[in-house]
């Protein structure tokens, strides 16, 4: 029974490691979006987030039922914890890459500014590496640097505020101030996924260490439940 259980807690996380995969797949969809603003591929990424969505929610039903039928000791409490909040923040991620598409099609037609093209675009890859370390901690189990998320989070912050200095300042023009407006909203989107890239190694840290500690002051983000 317990090789079953070790069996279909090693699916689950295969599982999360194929949904990261296709929410980088999205963050990378935005980057084009933006950059193209070709509303074909900005449906085509809505669409995509379907596909998202049906990993998170296999993940999401299986995990009741896995706890239903058996008593996790201490260890593997963690790890189904763990699983479960990552799964949470990866279809965050994901809706944020379909907003930020929503607001690409918006835009469509409008005056753009390539400044603050490049800059999103500097922030969005940001985000995937953030991602890709945060995941690869959890794959790993071994969390050595609390700090090295945080450090990689702080030029997206700096970038969108600076980005939204710019895009105040970008003129008088009605139609381009409307742009300027969907790319405030897109930029703090990528904000935001670097934020969530942080709760992941949070997540991470917390199956290593065994307790769980906030990397950084995040009041925005929910309760969680330790063991």
């Amino acid at each position: 029974m317990r090789e079953l259980y070790t069996t279909e807690l090693e699916e689950l996380e295969s599982l999360l490691r194929e949904e990261g995969k296709l929410v980088d797949r999205a963050i990378r969809g935005a980057l084009n979006v933006l950059e193209r603003d070709d509303l074909e591929l900005a449906d085509e990424l809505i669409a995509f987030d379907d596909e998202i969505d049906r990993r998170y929610l296999t993940i999401e039903q299986r995990i009741p039922s896995l706890l239903a039928r058996q008593t996790p000791v201490a260890g593997e409490l963690r790890l189904v914890l763990a699983i479960l909040y990552i799964n949470l923040h990866l279809e965050r991620i994901a809706d944020y890459c379909v907003t930020v598409a929503k607001l690409a099609k918006l835009a469509h037609g409008l005056p753009r500014d390539r400044a603050v093209l490049e800059a999103l675009e500097e922030m969005g890859e940001r985000c995937r590496e953030m991602l890709g370390t945060g995941l690869e901690y959890f794959y790993a189990r071994d969390f050595t640097d609390s700090q090295a998320l945080v450090e990689m989070d702080r030029p997206i912050d700096r970038a969108n505020r600076k980005l939204i200095d710019r895009l105040i300042a970008l003129g008088p023009d009605e139609s381009q101030r409307e742009w300027a407006m969907r790319m405030m909203l897109a930029s703090r989107c990528l904000e935001r996924i670097g934020d969530h890239a942080v709760d992941i190694g949070e997540q991470a840290a917390y199956l290593v260490r065994g307790r769980f500690e906030e990397f950084t002051d995040a009041s925005h983000k929910p309760p969680r439940a330790t063991t």
